[in-house]
């Protein structure tokens, strides 16, 4: 049970401590699995925010724009279907990072 809510903190951290709650609970936590989950959360952010900053750039020439758009929606929907795999006890892992982890 506890594993259950500390992934659901990780996943909703995006919305309010993006880097601060992942690492913390990499530091602190002591199970495998939120240990995995807390690094795939913080590599996501990193990666994203690269991501948004390249179409950011892009954007200026307009080819970056819809990239732009479609990566902004990404930070927000991932972490929800994350919060609700974790609610229903699902395995679930990010996209983009979840196979290097």
């Amino acid at each position: 049970m506890e594993t259950k809510w500390s992934k659901v903190i990780i996943h909703a951290s995006a919305f309010f401590a993006p880097f601060l709650v992942p690492i913390l609970f990499f530091i602190f936590s002591s199970d495998k699995e939120v240990k995995s989950i807390s690094l795939q959360a913080l590599l996501f952010q990193i990666v994203m925010g690269v991501l948004i900053v390249i179409a950011g750039i892009l954007s200026v020439v307009l080819i970056g724009l819809p990239f732009l758009l479609l990566f902004i929606a990404m930070v927000y929907i991932v972490p929800i279907i994350g919060i609700v795999k974790a609610l229903s006890e699902m395995p679930w892992r990010y996209p983009i990072v979840g196979r290097w982890v």
